[in-house]
């Protein structure tokens, strides 16, 4: 049996009309939609984890709702930086927010226990977990001691080396003790950055994908120079996971590349 599931994030929408630094969002998240569509509607559900809009809108919700109204399988969501939460659950329904307060749940599926972490604050760019999540994680861990998990959310924890290590969660102490408290964490996986990358931390995996929105260049070890934003790729995750194993795939459904041929093995 074997489960597999497409992450989105950083779709930062906007009301019909107008762009996000020269990108018209909704167009790069029909693209992603159409994707899935065509090549992963027999996925078991799609996530998205974070900065559905760019500011917050009402509208942008609205328009998010139409888009993913498509997608042939369940869609499931949580928030990031650049969400309104309130705004957020008066367009999609109260029923999203978790005992936490915050868009919190978990997922059980197909032997793994997926769950789902609302790290966005009021007011913050770096990514915040109460003390009331962590209490809830644990917990939600403490439940799935016989199967492995994989844990979603927007911000990373880990330090990437670049400029943007200012906005992460910089408090990660008790989120990886949390975590620690499992022995099957197969995955960590966030976007915020609008980046790839992949690290060991602490003994655990991370991962970040670069999101729908733009991407960036970065100098390693250099956090005094600037991020450079680039218009692509486009990039969802696609995560496979068997009781032995569990593989994420980075998907560039916007990459700017032309096809040479099709190969068959």
């Amino acid at each position: 049996m074997t489960l597999k599931f497409v992450v989105m994030s950083d779709l930062h929408l906007l009301p019909e009309g107008e762009l996000s630094l020269t990108l018209d969002t909704s167009a790069r998240l029909e693209r992603a939609v159409d994707e899935v569509i065509a090549r992963y509607g027999d996925a078991d559900f799609c996530v998205l984890a974070g900065d559905l809009a760019d500011t917050g809108n009402p509208a942008a919700y609205e328009r998010l709702k139409t888009i993913i109204a498509r997608l042939p399988i369940p869609v499931h969501i949580t928030l990031g930086n650049h969400d309104d939460r309130q705004t957020f659950l008066d367009s999609f329904g109260a029923q999203f927010a978790g005992e936490t307060g915050k868009v919190d749940k978990v997922i059980d599926i197909k032997g793994y226990r997926i769950i789902l972490l609302d790290s966005s604050e009021p007011g913050r760019v770096d990514g915040v977990l109460e003390a009331n999540q962590i209490d809830w994680l644990i917990a939600r861990l403490a439940e799935a001691q016989d199967r492995p998990v994989i844990v979603i959310l927007h911000h990373n924890a880990n330090a990437l080396h670049i400029h943007a290590d200012t906005i992460r969660i910089l408090e990660p102490d008790a989120f990886i003790a949390a975590l620690k408290t499992h022995p099957d964490i197969r995955q960590i996986i966030a976007g915020h950055v609008h980046l790839t990358s992949t690290a060991i931390w602490h003994g655990l995996p991370f991962t970040t994908l670069a999101g729908g929105h733009y991407s960036v260049s970065f100098d390693v070890d250099r956090p005094e120079v600037p991020l450079r934003r680039l218009e692509g790729p486009g990039q969802m995750a696609v995560v496979v996971g068997t009781p032995d194993r569990t593989t994420v795939l980075f998907d560039d459904f916007i990459n700017g590349n032309s096809v040479i041929d099709t190969v068959h093995v």
